[in-house]
């Protein structure tokens, strides 16, 4: 874990991810990026000299085997407030649009939501537990399906929402 919180360290300190009296919402899947994102930032905040508060979002999307339980557990257990919204994505994605390709539309709703709840929660940062791999992926599919050559920027300010995501 010590070498995981350096790299998050220096990120942080590289883009200026977090500054005085931040409050960050953090989206957790449930997956081992958002649940070691989590983790390694509630460690931070325990050393770092800038005080920030932190939040866990997850997004339920209405599946039946969808089990917030863990994600519940793993946050009271190390002290961090707990939200889980439930939406009707898969109502919407699957029912109602009957998406061939859902996954573009599921992570759009998703991500609005993430945002809609991160301004009702007073949070002014949004942080992803985003890694290499993510962004390879989405270099090549901006250039195989887009045309262009691009991926996603370490800090993004959101202009509708005043809000900047990590």
């Amino acid at each position: 874990m010590q070498r995981m919180l350096s790299y998050i360290r220096k990120a942080v300190d590289d883009y200026n991810m977090i500054s005085d009296g931040d409050k960050i919402a953090v989206g957790l899947s449930g997956g081992k990026d958002s649940i070691t994102l989590l983790m390694g930032l509630k460690a931070l905040q325990r050393f770092y000299d800038k005080k920030f508060e932190l939040i866990a979002v997850s997004i339920n999307p209405g599946f039946d085997f969808f089990n917030s339980d863990f994600l519940e557990t793993t946050c009271k257990n190390i002290g961090v407030q707990y939200i889980e919204e439930k939406t009707h994505i898969k109502e919407i994605v699957f029912d109602i649009r009957q998406e061939k390709n859902p996954c573009s539309l599921c992570a759009n709703l998703r991500r609005g939501i993430l945002n809609s709840v991160a301004i009702r929660e007073n949070c002014n940062k949004i942080a992803l537990g985003h890694n290499e791999d993510d962004v390879l992926e989405t270099f090549f599919l901006n250039l195989l399906y887009g045309g262009s050559i691009g991926t996603f920027a370490p800090v993004s300010f959101m202009d509708r929402s005043r809000n900047y995501i990590n």
